[in-house]
């Protein structure tokens, strides 16, 4: 895994960019205590606590309102040289406008979704950098709760990946989402040892992505 030599100060220093860019956003999704979330790109967010550290990529779940599936881009470690944790897939959800709480889908139901290849050929073109981790984090590692009959995919699907300070794991996350997905709030929900980091993110209309990027542009000025 290629890797941005990013630091926690150089990410805590967009954390400003949560107030104002997308109002509702931070109003219906406040932070939990203790946690920081940061907006290193239009469709990339970066939450973290003293616990754990998750980033995430959604330009192609925004791509994809009105899919009965979602495709999250995710990298996780866990800071400050704690004791090594053993992530479950269980561990990981998504909340959906509603609220509803949405369990990560299982290695059969994603096999049983064949279009899921195509899906994940679109995410070989469709994506953007989310290799943003602390300094410490020098070790790529691949989560692997899914795998698929493609080029470069891991061949056997685990249950679990073990998160340490000093590795930088990325992966990929499918959800069946009731209804189709659809414009609005969500949030990635992943449960470390003690804590919860929540990712907030929106799936946005045009006119919304080029509002955004239009005051994120203003603010980095």
């Amino acid at each position: 895994m290629k890797r941005h030599k990013t630091s926690v100060v150089a990410l805590a220093s967009l954390a400003f960019l949560t107030v104002g860019v997308v109002g509702v956003l931070a109003e219906e999704t406040p932070a939990a205590a203790g946690e920081k979330v940061s907006f290193p790109g239009t469709y990339v967010r970066v939450a973290y606590n003293e616990e754990g550290w998750v980033t995430l990529g959604f330009r192609l779940a925004n791509n994809s309102v009105g899919d009965d599936w979602m495709l999250l881009q995710v990298g996780m470690t866990v800071q400050g040289k704690r004791e090594k944790f053993m992530l479950h897939r269980d561990n990981i959800e998504l909340v959906i406008p509603g609220p509803t709480v949405v369990v990560l889908a299982s290695q059969k139901e994603f096999g049983d979704a064949g279009s899921l290849v195509a899906l994940n050929n679109r995410a070989e073109v469709t994506s953007d950098n989310i290799n943003y981790f602390p300094a410490a984090a020098r070790q790529g590692c691949r989560i692997s709760f899914f795998t698929a009959p493609m080029a470069g995919a891991p061949r056997i699907a685990k249950d679990q990946v073990e998160l340490s300070y000093n590795r930088a794991c990325g992966g990929r996350l499918f959800f069946k989402i009731p209804g189709g997905v659809q414009y609005g709030t969500y949030n990635l929900n992943v449960k470390f040892d003690k804590t919860t980091v929540r990712v907030p993110f929106e799936i946005m209309t045009k006119e919304g992505v080029k509002k955004l990027e239009k005051q994120l542009k203003e603010m980095k000025k």
